[in-house]
């Protein structure tokens, strides 16, 4: 795009999930507003003598089966998320085939990560952790087992198999920065479409980590709650009693439309996509900055490429992982980027209910931020029932609440210090 044009505006026309919590978005927001908990003992695996026994799984049972002839056996829970969400987000569209679309100005950016979830009969997956160390010859032992292990269809085939569900031909891209990797995805389909790259964009993220390797993991890392015993409980952010995040599981897809585009066509707008801002710490590979640094940069810069103040900003969907160093550093960073108005900004993590979806989750949660925005209810964070003294800000405790909103910023942080913010507004009717 030359300089001297203006950038074309971005709207949301369409939307896919799929979580814990149901396989439909009006059905997940209707779960959110209620105060439900997707959280429970892990089936994939038998985690019985594990410390961490709990998560937030989605029912493969309640999908249909996958249309890609040949391939039933070879795709990853994290590509059927996909592709289910991705169904779901081109028929609220209202995206038929023909003459409506040119196939090689649509395209896909996905934040995603294909690592296959180990199921069925399995060596004791309790051998993998000896005290606090893997234990290299139980992990050999299994891959062994289950050599398909180790073929973990390479992260690209996530965007391809997107891309050809629809015979979409513009640019396929899968985008990996850890949790922030379906934000990025979601950015940069923005920038494309804004720069005159592409006129649709199907975006999002989608994931599964709910392996017996990726929990043995997370656990060593002391990352993941422990609270066993109360599932729906365990997911606490910004509350005193945090001990880690819950691990999910799903997909979050939106379409993305160059405005003019949608209008053409005489698509229904849900919402517009005004900003984006990424940035990276270059701190520690597994620590997000003390200070909020590169969160508050991130979160300026969307500020600055929507053309708003932080006092414009309505509602913030938090990053809010329910881990004790992230609920107090996105506390930090959201003070030093909004300044007085952090104080005023209600705030909440939808991640009380779902968990951390991972490379799905700013996927997920930008829906969230369109629902919001359509029915002007902010959703809650639950099980927030002893504040942190540290994360002093208005997290909407409890129940959602009804609030005048025009504008929602949507966080993700990631391992290795990888940041992203999305600002999405209300659409209004205009006049073409």
């Amino acid at each position: 795009m030359d300089r001297s044009e203006t950038p074309r505006r971005v709207v949301i026309t369409g939307m896919g999930a799929v979580c814990s919590l149901g396989t439909d978005v009006a059905e997940i927001w209707e779960a959110l507003l209620d105060g439900r908990s997707g959280a429970a003992l892990i089936r994939q695996f038998d985690s019985r003598f594990f410390p961490v026994r709990i998560g937030s799984e989605v029912d493969l049972g309640a999908l249909p089966p996958p249309e890609f002839d040949g391939l039933d056996n070879f795709l990853s829970r994290s590509a059927r998320f996909g592709l289910f969400a991705m169904d779901r987000a081109w028929s609220d569209a209202r995206l038929g085939g023909g003459d409506e679309l040119d196939p090689w100005r649509c395209g896909v950016y996905i934040g995603a990560s294909t690592f296959p979830v180990v199921e069925g009969s399995l060596p004791d997956p309790r051998k993998l952790i000896d005290g606090n160390r893997y234990n290299a010859d139980a992990y050999l032992e299994i891959c062994r087992a289950r050599p398909d292990l180790l073929a973990q269809r390479d992260i690209p085939s996530i965007s391809t198999l997107l891309s050809l569900s629809r015979d979409l031909r513009g640019p396929s891209c899968t985008i990996q920065s850890a949790c922030t990797s379906a934000t990025q995805a979601i950015g940069e389909a923005f920038q494309s479409i804004r720069e005159g790259r592409t006129d649709l964009v199907v975006t999002g993220g989608s994931d599964s980590m709910m392996s017996v390797v990726c929990v043995a993991g997370f656990t060593l890392l002391g990352a993941l709650t422990q609270k066993n015993d109360r599932p729906e409980k365990a997911s606490r952010p910004f509350d005193l009693s945090r001990d880690g995040f819950l691990l999910g599981e799903g997909a979050g897809v939106l379409i993305l439309e160059d405005l003019a585009h949608a209008r053409r066509r005489g698509a229904s707008i849900r919402a517009e996509l005004i900003g984006y801002g990424s940035s990276s710490d270059g701190y520690r590979f597994t620590d997000i900055h003390p200070q909020g640094d590169g969160p508050a940069r991130c979160m300026a810069a969307a500020l600055r490429s929507a053309g708003l103040a932080a006092e414009d900003i309505d509602y913030v969907n938090a990053h809010g992982t329910s881990t004790p160093q992230n609920d107090v550093v996105e506390t930090l960073a959201i003070k030093r980027a909004f300044g007085e108005a952090a104080h005023h900004v209600p705030i909440s993590s939808t991640k009380s209910q779902l968990g951390h979806l991972v490379c799905a989750a700013g996927g997920v949660e930008a829906t969230f931020c369109v629902k919001a925005l359509e029915s002007q209810i902010l959703p809650p964070t639950i099980n927030l029932d002893q504040p942190d003294p540290d994360c002093d800000l208005d997290y909407v405790p409890h129940e959602p609440r009804p609030a005048r909103i025009r504008t929602a910023l949507s966080n993700s942080f990631g391992f290795g210090g990888q940041n992203g913010a999305l600002i999405f507004k209300k659409w209004e009717c205009e006049s073409p």
